[in-house]
């Protein structure tokens, strides 16, 4: 069993990234600039937009931040976006979510171009993406897709099983792996699938993108199968100093001893989000994705 190590594979794309930056500079061009749109002080997202600009300091990216208390209108936030849409400097910015309540989170997606949509929420970019077209992935997509090509793991040809529908996670990474050059034929499975324990038991590869903790058990999953893993729910727990622990839509003990590669939680695919987004946004900067 091979663990597909997020923070690892991450901290490479990341020195990657920097290398690249530097030959930016020494040939005189335009460095990469990355903003990131913070309302109000959700903790998590605090914490997450924090973690963006330190990678960027890491890659050498030019970095801003603009705060707004969770009183400003809808209106004000999309005319902070229409400025930033109109921004030269600027190759892509994000809007951090959730939102508040007031908030419309589909009017604000909507109102970035897509060609600075370096989170790859935008309709054109996913469009593009069902399309085959060159798009802006989005961070949990593309982590898996880095993972699987990093590893060497086999798609061509392989029973893929993919458990959840979301538009963010399920839906996109289903496509993705049924494209041409991957090969994979996808089933995409959720909550009114019937015989979910004997369709994913012929999976050469499962991905549980349900939001529940330790769904996947052992009896689930063939021997040899590739098992990846993108639950991520806070359960309390004695064993540890903060009196909380994170659990995977996996219930790992049982399931990577029949494995031949699983990701890890934490530490598997939520170590590349940061990562996809410099990537997203270095694509951006030499206008690859929309020349």
């Amino acid at each position: 069993m091979v663990l597909l190590d997020g923070k690892k594979t991450s901290d490479i794309l990341q020195a990657e990234i920097a290398e690249e930056v530097i030959h930016i500079k020494n040939n005189q061009g335009k460095i990469p600039h990355l903003a990131a749109v913070l309302v109000g002080h959700d903790g998590g997202s605090e914490t997450y937009v924090a973690a963006k600009v330190r990678a960027c300091e890491f890659v050498g990216f030019k970095s801003t931040l603009i705060r707004f208390e969770d009183t400003i209108t809808e209106a004000e936030l999309l005319n902070c976006i229409s400025a930033l849409n109109m921004d030269d400097d600027l190759d892509g910015f994000i809007v951090q979510l959730p939102l508040p309540k007031h908030i419309s989170e589909e009017k604000i997606v909507e109102a970035i171009d897509p060609r600075k949509d370096v989170d790859g929420f935008h309709p054109v970019n996913v469009g593009r993406m069902v399309a085959g077209m060159p798009a802006f992935i989005s961070a949990t997509p593309f982590g898996i897709m880095e993972l699987i090509k990093r590893y060497h793991i086999e798609t061509a040809g392989k029973n893929c099983v993919v458990i959840g529908r979301s538009n963010i996670v399920g839906r996109p990474i289903s496509i993705l792996l049924s494209q041409k050059g991957i090969d994979c034929t996808v089933t995409l499975c959720h909550s009114r699938t019937k015989d979910l324990k004997q369709i994913c038991a012929q999976a050469d590869i499962i991905v549980a993108a349900l939001g529940m903790a330790e769904f996947l058990t052992g009896d689930m999953v063939k021997q040899g199968a590739v098992v990846i893993d993108v639950g991520i729910t806070r359960v309390k727990s004695d064993k540890t100093k903060s009196k909380w622990k994170l659990l995977g839509d996996v219930k790992f003990d049982e399931v990577s001893s029949k494995c031949s590669y699983i990701t890890p939680v934490p530490g598997g695919v939520g170590p590349m989000t940061i990562a996809s987004l410099l990537f997203n946004t270095l694509l951006s900067s030499k206008h690859e994705i929309y020349p």
